[in-house]
């Protein structure tokens, strides 16, 4: 297969236009203002019950986000190996974004009553979502040139966050004005319901067209004996190489911290702007509208910054000004501060994220053909950070009985990362070399 193939590289970049949709509906706008309100109580509290048990709600919804990745994470090394051996990873991606974006249009039955229910609904789309993810990243090294990396890798994020806001824009006028969608404004809870039926029509449909033109199996491998079996030693083989990688390694080790940060403020904001600042939904929503827009220059913005002055120091900078943000949010009051922070998360969301997807792929060997299995090593390492940093976020709100403290907390995450990054140099490493000998840097 020719790499940079126009048609391929843009149906890969339009599965960030498709899943993109769950990210800003689901994880950060419309579910988690919908949750809260589901889980008030007429006194005015958020202890909710869960399967007998008592808990305050946004705890929950921190732990449950925590358990999806938690899943995932130790099922993503092993259904990759697989994939790679049997050359079914787009099988693998498909399966992984129905069972995220059904799930997703079953929230639609989200109701008191259903609570319970609907949490679990919520941790599989979350699992499906973040599944289809690993694979999907696998097949930049396999569809583009390195040169291409950061920009295909920028331009996949852009498209998302265009998408997701164009979906959003549409539930918003539902939400807000009910009456021009022929919805009594008395049923409340029916517009937002209808965003997570439509969030999974969404997502379930545009994907059709990545799955349409990707290609099924690109080293045209004919898997021979126990998918299960061999996937074991597939996965065995990769580990053996990424031993030989220190760069690779480090890197892992700087994202691994950083990440923390970046995806539990990803998975927070809106909960904290509920909880402590106590803003409306209307701007709430305006911020996360902020933040999607800021975003799309961000990522283009750190692509540019990749080139100028190479991956590792533009990621140095990203992380410095996360680091800025956490202290910021720990001092903020009101609203204008709010709506001023969100726009700095925006220009770093997006170019963190694009340029950590195209940085690793860089120190993947060039002669491998295992990509789903290496970057299930970085799935690895980006689902443990986030079950780890939204169970920190969790447990340290819960104890100190404020958030604010959780977000100061995050900042420890992003100084620990930026020390590992100072130890990360270059952008490629070369193949490894035989067993017991060193690989070359």
């Amino acid at each position: 297969m020719q790499k940079n193939d126009k048609t391929i590289t843009r149906a890969w970049c339009f599965y960030d236009w498709a899943n993109s949709v769950y990210s800003l509906v689901i994880t950060s706008t419309i579910f988690p203002i919908y949750y809260s309100a589901v889980a008030k109580n007429p006194d005015g509290t958020s202890i909710v019950s869960f399967f007998g048990f008592s808990v305050q709600s946004s705890v929950l919804f921190s732990y449950a986000v925590s358990a999806a990745f938690l899943i995932i994470a130790l099922l993503s090394p092993f259904l990759t190996a697989i994939a790679d051996y049997s050359g079914r990873k787009k099988l693998f991606m498909q399966l992984f974004c129905y069972l995220g974006s059904l799930s997703c249009a079953a929230l639609f039955f989200f109701t008191k009553e259903t609570f319970t229910i609907s949490v679990i609904l919520f941790v599989l789309a979350s699992i499906g979502f973040s599944g289809s993810i690993v694979f999907y990243n696998a097949y930049l090294p396999e569809i583009a040139t390195e040169d291409q990396y950061d920009k295909l890798s920028a331009r996949g994020f852009a498209m998302g966050y265009i998408g997701s806001v164009l979906l959003l824009i549409f539930n918003l006028a539902m939400i807000l004005q009910p009456g021009l969608f022929s919805i009594s404004p008395e049923n409340t809870s029916l517009p937002p319901r209808i965003a997570f039926l439509t969030t999974g029509l969404w997502w379930f449909g545009f994907a059709q067209y990545t799955f349409y033109h990707l290609p099924g199996n690109v080293y045209q491998r004919k898997p021979q004996g126990s998918w299960i079996l061999n996937g074991f030693k597939e996965l065995q083989k990769v580990l053996q190489q990424v031993r030989q990688l220190p760069m690779l390694k480090r890197f892992l080790l700087a994202y691994f911290f950083y990440n923390m940060g970046v995806q539990t403020v990803m998975y927070v904001a809106t909960i904290f702007g509920i909880e402590i600042l106590h803003l409306p939904d209307d701007a709430l929503i305006l911020t996360i509208l902020i933040i999607q827009l800021v975003a799309i220059a961000g990522a283009y913005g750190f692509a540019f910054l990749s080139g100028k002055f190479g991956n590792i120091r533009a990621l140095i900078i990203a992380v410095v000004i996360w680091i800025g943000i956490c202290v910021g949010a720990y001092f903020i009051q009101g609203a204008t501060e709010f709506y001023v922070l969100a726009a700095v998360v925006g220009s770093v969301m997006g170019g963190i994220q694009s340029l950590s997807r195209s940085t690793y792929t860089k120190f993947i060997p060039a002669t491998t053909t295992d990509h789903a299995s290496f970057f299930s090593f970085f799935d690895v390492t980006e689902k443990i950070s986030i079950v780890l940093g939204t169970l920190a976020y969790g447990v340290i709100a819960q104890v100190t009985g404020s958030m604010r403290n959780s977000v100061l907390a995050l900042g420890i995450f992003f100084l620990i990362g930026l020390f590992f990054l100072f130890f990360v140099k270059g952008k490629r490493v070369a193949a490894p070399a035989p067993p017991k000998a060193a690989a070359a840097q």
